[in-house]
């Protein structure tokens, strides 16, 4: 049984840190669910393991904090829907390439609800948009912009962490650092890609496509 959670009020980062360690530890003794939290956080930048510090661009613009999820910087904030994922990897066959190929997955299919093609990069963790009526790059490729970031971590095989999607966050936000280490494609949201798709709209459609992949 997975439990869901939807946070309304912005979440601060420690909160939520605290809140899923809590519930990690509860699964691992057997006495909580596994669980999925909806949230926003208020604007800040978060350093995955593999954080470079040259790409914390502006480290005065937003709070940082250090996380023990892996990848590079992450910005969360106001009109992103992050979902955090405290799940059995092991009753999912302890496959973590596997896990994170469904966590991309689901939101692949949470984007094709709303007409938007979702795509996988070789080398490249997260969910890519390709945007053809924008100028392609100096080698002549489409431009490319990603549209939902992936970072997890584990403990005896349960996950903490889990994906965000943006919806409509302040874009000019990502300026402060190189989004997940990759300066050459920018970031981009639905609302960006010209859907007046609400919160409640992407929950509805998280949702239905979290029960087709897990």
């Amino acid at each position: 049984m997975v439990t869901w959670l939807n946070s309304d009020a912005p979440v601060p980062y420690t909160a939520a840190e605290a809140e899923m360690e809590a519930r990690v530890e509860a699964i691992l003794r057997g006495a909580g669910d596994e669980t999925v939290w909806l949230l926003e956080h208020p604007p800040l930048y978060t350093a995955g393991t593999s954080a470079r510090p040259e790409d914390l661009r502006d480290p005065d613009r937003f709070p940082v904090y250090p996380t023990r999820r892996g990848g590079q910087y992450t910005y969360h904030g106001p009109g992103q829907r992050v979902a955090y994922t405290m799940l059995d990897v092991a009753a999912r066959g302890r496959d973590v390439r596997r896990f994170v190929w469904s966590l991309e997955d689901w939101v692949i299919r949470t984007l094709d609800r709303f007409n938007v093609k979702g795509e996988r990069r070789e080398g490249r963790v997260g969910v890519w948009v390709v945007r053809p009526e924008l100028p392609p790059g100096p080698d002549g490729s489409l431009h490319e912009a990603k549209i939902a970031a992936i970072g997890v971590r584990l403990r005896r095989w349960v996950s903490f962490h889990g994906i965000s999607i943006n919806v409509e966050p302040d874009l000019s936000h990502f300026d402060g650092i190189v989004p997940c280490g990759i300066a050459e494609h920018g970031v981009t949201s639905l609302v960006d890609l010209g859907l007046p798709v609400t919160m409640a709209d992407v929950d509805t459609a998280l949702k239905e496509a979290f029960a087709e992949v897990f």
